[in-house]
């Protein structure tokens, strides 16, 4: 009789620290995530993708950077702090400083370089990022472009810049670390 009344209390004991249990669980999986939530986003990356549209003829390019980060770089580089969430103002100034940290000079086949003259379209927000965009109309003949990208990296030197260059189905990447300031890509 001993034997089923401790069986019983154990039963009681174990549905009573069942939330407890859950608890402690949910507490250590929150634990184990935040430090490496909060490292990943100190990499410091942005994605800027150059599009060669052939339906309609120009060269697209496309920044994407965090709005945390930009926010941050912002407020660095103006000397007072941007809310690019609210202000149309912030989000066009961040754009110039984008736009005069980046460039990219087309070459033909007989090795004449020109340096493309990409107008800004406009900005947008998207969830956590901030969008930039630029275009100009395709040259002919492009056998090679060669970037400059150095924006947020006058602000982190362990900025990463990606650019990914899409031509003709075709995916070629280009890492702008350490000291790459300048990048060439052949087709």
């Amino acid at each position: 009789m001993k034997m089923m009344s401790r069986t019983t209390s154990l039963r009681v004991l174990a549905v009573r620290d069942r939330p407890r249990t859950a608890l402690l669980a949910l507490l250590t999986l929150l634990c184990c995530l935040v430090p490496s939530l909060s490292a990943a986003h100190q990499q410091k990356t942005a994605v800027t993708r150059i599009l060669f549209n052939e339906s309609t003829g120009n060269i697209e390019v496309m920044h994407r950077f965090f709005i945390h980060d930009a926010e941050h770089a912002a407020g660095v580089v103006f000397g007072e702090a941007q809310n690019l969430m609210e202000s149309a103002d912030s989000r066009k100034l961040f754009s110039n400083y984008v736009m005069n940290r980046f460039a990219v000079a087309a070459e033909d086949a007989q090795g004449l370089s020109t340096e493309l003259n990409l107008e800004y379209v406009g900005e947008e927000i998207d969830g956590q990022f901030l969008w930039v965009y630029q275009e100009t109309a395709q040259l002919p003949d492009i056998h090679a472009l060669s970037v400059v990208h150095i924006a947020l990296r006058d602000v982190w030197p362990d900025q990463a810049n990606l650019v990914n260059v899409e031509r003709d189905g075709q995916i070629h990447s280009l890492s702008f670390a350490d000291t790459a300031e300048s990048l060439r890509v052949e087709f």
